[in-house]
C-alpha cells in the first residue's frame, strides 16, 4: 500500500498542486490506515471493503480522536480510493456509500477591533525587524491571507502603486487582494528602510526574510505573532489564522458582501465563508444582551 500512497501523493502534488503541509497530512492519514490494516490482518488495499473502513473509523473514535480528526481521515481515505478507482486499480470504491462523520462546527476565534489595534501597534521602533513585523501584521489583517501565503510572497507580488497583493492559495490558485492604506504604508516602510538590512546575501526574491536573509517560515512567523500578542496584553490564545478570521468577521460586520469576502479569502465554496455570518450573529446577540435594558 505504501507504494500506492506515494503514487497518490505525487498525483496530488502534480495534478492538484497541494501544499507540502497538506500532502503530509494525506500521507500521515493513509499510512496510519495502512498500519491498522496490517495490525488487524485485514489485508492490503485491493482486499479492503466498506467494513474495514468502518472498523478503522471506529478504532479512531475509541482512541478518543476528535470528530474533526476522524472526519479528516475519512476525507483522506475517500480521496485515495477515488484515485484508485479512476486509475482502474479497484472495481468498487468502498467509500462510495459511506457518510463522513459529522464534525463539530466550532465558531472561529476572532479579535475585536481594539485588540487588533493593540496587536498592530506592538512592533515599536524603526529597526529592520520591527519594520518587517509591522508590515507582516498589517498585511495579514488587511488581506486575510493564510500564513503560508504570506511567507510565500515575493517582492514582485506586491504592487504599491495600484494597492494590491497577488497571492497563491490552495491548488496554486492566484487571486488579487487589495491593500489598505495602513498596510501599504507599513510595507513601503519595510521595503525602503528595513528589508535591505535583513537581506544580506539571502533570498533576493522573498518579500519577508529572517535575520539571516532567508525566507521567513510559518513557524518563524507564529513565534513572532505570539511575542506581540503577549506585548499587546491579549489573553486569548491566537494563531495566524485568528487574524484571517478577524479580517473576514470585521468586513461582514461593516456590511461587506459575502461573495466579495469569499473571493478575498480564496474560498472555493461560499459555504466555507458563511461560518463568519454565524460569528457576526453571535457577536450581535452578545452586544444586545449586554446593552439592551430589557434583554
Amino acid at each position: 500500500m505504501k507504494t500506492m500512497i506515494e503514487r497518490f501523493i505525487r498525483y496530488l502534488a502534480i495534478e492538484k498542486g497541494l501544499a507540502p503541509s497538506t500532502l503530509g497530512s494525506y500521507r500521515s492519514d493513509l499510512e496510519d490506515f495502512s498500519d491498522f490494516l496490517r495490525r488487524t490482518g485485514c489485508g492490503d488495499w485491493p482486499e479492503t471493503g466498506r467494513r474495514h473502513i468502518v472498523a478503522y473509523l471506529a478504532h479512531l473514535q475509541k482512541l478518543g480522536r476528535a470528530p474533526a480528526t476522524v472526519s479528516r481521515h475519512m476525507a483522506s481515505l475517500r480521496s485515495f480510493y477515488q484515485f484508485l478507482s479512476r486509475e482502474g486499480l479497484i472495481e468498487v470504491d468502498p467509500t462510495g456509500q459511506l457518510d463522513s462523520p459529522k464534525a463539530d462546527k466550532r465558531l472561529p476565534r476572532v479579535l475585536n477591533v481594539e485588540e487588533v489595534e493593540r496587536l498592530l501597534a506592538a512592533p515599536e521602533g524603526l529597526t529592520p525587524m520591527a519594520l518587517r513585523d509591522r508590515a507582516m501584521l498589517e498585511m495579514l489583517y488587511a488581506t486575510g491571507v493564510r500564513v503560508s501565503e504570506l511567507v510565500s510572497l515575493n517582492v514582485t507580488d506586491v504592487n504599491l502603486n495600484m494597492g494590491y497583493v497577488k497571492c497563491y492559495g490552495k491548488g496554486s490558485k492566484e487571486r488579487i487582494v487589495p491593500l489598505g492604506s495602513a498596510a501599504l504604508e507599513a510595507v513601503h516602510a519595510y521595503l525602503t528602510r528595513g528589508r535591505a538590512g535583513l537581506l544580506k546575501n539571502g533570498d533576493p526574491g522573498a518579500l519577508f526574510v529572517n535575520h539571516q536573509g532567508k525566507r521567513l517560515t510559518r513557524q518563524g512567523f507564529w513565534k513572532i505573532l505570539k511575542k506581540y500578542a503577549r506585548t499587546a496584553g491579549i489573553q486569548k490564545a491566537i494563531t495566524p489564522h485568528t487574524l484571517r478570521h478577524s479580517f473576514a468577521t470585521h468586513l461582514l460586520e461593516n456590511g461587506a458582501d459575502l461573495r466579495a469576502v469569499q473571493e478575498m479569502l480564496g474560498h472555493a465554496d461560499i459555504s466555507t465563508t458563511q461560518i463568519y455570518t454565524h460569528v457576526t450573529q453571535t457577536r450581535l446577540k452578545d452586544v444586545y444582551e449586554r446593552t439592551h435594558p430589557r434583554a
